[in-house]
């Protein structure tokens, strides 16, 4: 067993304790967070948000919940949304960076710089929704939420700048024994490539799960919202019934506005932030290594 010197474990020493203290001053906010949808709206306009609950009540979740079926089916939608869209998205992108990786592809250079050129320079948002409404009609579609944004110039890089670590004898030597691009493709360069497919997919997944612009401008059937934009709207409704009370002289200091607010982000965060450990590991690695080799 190696002995550690001085110097290194005067290093490690330092290094945990700057990461733990890094650590708790990042979990710190979200046990606020938990504990203000726990408290009291009177308490909260009294004396501020505190890091354990006080004056404890449920009163939050409640007002939230008052009709679950909503909360539920903007579940269901963004749920589907972020399958779906991660899904295809993952795929696609994967398929197209693998593709310009490849040297026996003549034109990967041209497209390249194509897919690139577009990151500088775009058409603007009105053309893009013209294009998405008039022409595609996408108008109060499920499909208007993920499929005009699967393709993300940044991740083919990524997965671009990955697949050079990939062996290109692999591909070759599975040409000699008969295999097509596509079977290659699915059956070698994706297990090979689970790291960056899966950083891109945590990218693209957060991506759906907190998008509510996409229902803001294609979306009108309440049926059809997200729970991002679901949320938005109960949070402005909230704020002009509070200022309507306010302004007809009623009492709105126990309406609770800020433990509302709080309750609404612990819902909206909370299966992300059980996803989040399971992913790290690739996370870390597909970023970092599609980084070096790009």
């Amino acid at each position: 067993m190696r002995v550690k010197t001085k110097d290194q474990l005067i290093f490690n020493a330092v290094g945990y304790t700057l990461v733990t203290i890094f650590a708790v001053l990042c979990i710190i906010p979200f046990i606020m967070v938990i504990s203000s949808s726990l408290t009291s709206e009177r308490y909260i306009q009294t004396n501020g948000f505190t890091l354990f609950p006080r004056d404890f009540s449920m009163e939050a979740y409640r007002f939230v919940f008052q009709n679950p079926w909503i909360i539920i089916r903007a579940y269901g939608v963004t749920l589907f949304v972020t399958i779906a869209g991660t899904g295809l998205a993952v795929f696609l992108n994967t398929m197209t960076g693998y593709v310009l990786h490849r040297k026996d592809f003549k034109w990967r250079n041209y497209f390249s710089f194509y897919f690139f050129f577009t990151m500088l320079f775009n058409g603007g948002l009105v053309p893009w929704y013209i294009l998405c409404i008039k022409y595609l009609g996408m108008k109060n579609q499920l499909l208007a939420l993920f499929v005009p944004t699967l393709i993300s110039v940044w991740n083919i890089l990524l997965v671009k700048g990955f697949m050079m670590s990939v062996p290109h004898e692999i591909t070759e030597s599975a040409k000699m024994d008969g295999a097509g691009d596509f079977r290659i493709f699915m059956q070698l360069i994706i297990p090979l490539s689970t790291p960056v497919i899966v950083t891109i997919g945590l990218f693209t997944s957060l991506f759906y799960w907190n998008d509510w612009f996409a229902s803001l401008i294609f979306i009108s059937d309440p049926k059809l919202y997200t729970l991002q934009y679901l949320l938005y709207n109960l949070l402005a409704s909230i704020e002009s019934l509070r200022m309507v009370m306010a302004a007809s002289g009623m009492v709105v200091d126990s309406f609770p506005t800020e433990s509302i607010k709080m309750a609404l982000t612990i819902i909206v965060t909370g299966p992300i932030f059980l996803l989040y450990p399971f992913v790290q590991k690739y996370f870390v690695k597909g970023l970092t290594i599609g980084a070096v080799k790009g």
